[in-house]
């Protein structure tokens, strides 16, 4: 069988924190987070149309600091291909791996129930290799590597 299609449950996050489904987030939350990873921020503009053309999106909310601690994005063509755009959480967070678990569980949770054919494809930081592990993502199966090109 395939490892997708057996997944471990999807992490507990701790208390005061919760994962919420294609929740509207200001941009500077979400800049906050990518520029963490070392990514660029985005114009509030551009947020606004990768959300819109996101199949869904999932976030972790500190409800006690009031603060976005994660993130990822879902697109698809709704038949073969899914790719996971965007999952960071917030490095200063003490819940960090437990956020990218949740994170990485509810899209992969998904997945598998609406769309469980497609293959899926992502790009993650270093921080969030021990919960793709754990979801049965391979780094460089058969010593094949992905190459990408950053748009800007």
């Amino acid at each position: 069988m395939i490892p997708f299609r057996l997944q471990p449950p999807t992490p507990r996050l701790r208390e005061g924190y919760r994962l919420l489904d294609n929740p509207e987030l200001p941009a500077e939350a979400l800049n906050r987070l990518l520029q963490q990873a070392g990514d660029q921020p985005r114009s509030q503009e551009r947020w606004r149309q990768v959300l819109a053309h996101s199949t869904w999106h999932f976030a972790v909310i500190n409800e006690p600091a009031a603060q976005v601690v994660g993130f990822v994005r879902i697109t698809s063509d709704m038949a073969l291909n899914a790719n996971l755009w965007d999952l960071v959480a917030d490095a200063d967070d003490p819940a960090a791996t437990e956020v990218y678990g949740a994170l990485v569980g509810a899209a992969l949770g998904r997945l598998r129930r609406e769309l469980s054919g497609c293959s899926i494809s992502l790009a993650a930081p270093p921080a969030a290799l021990e919960a793709l592990a754990q979801h049965g993502f391979v780094i460089d199966p058969g010593g094949i590597r992905a190459m990408g090109l950053p748009l800007g």
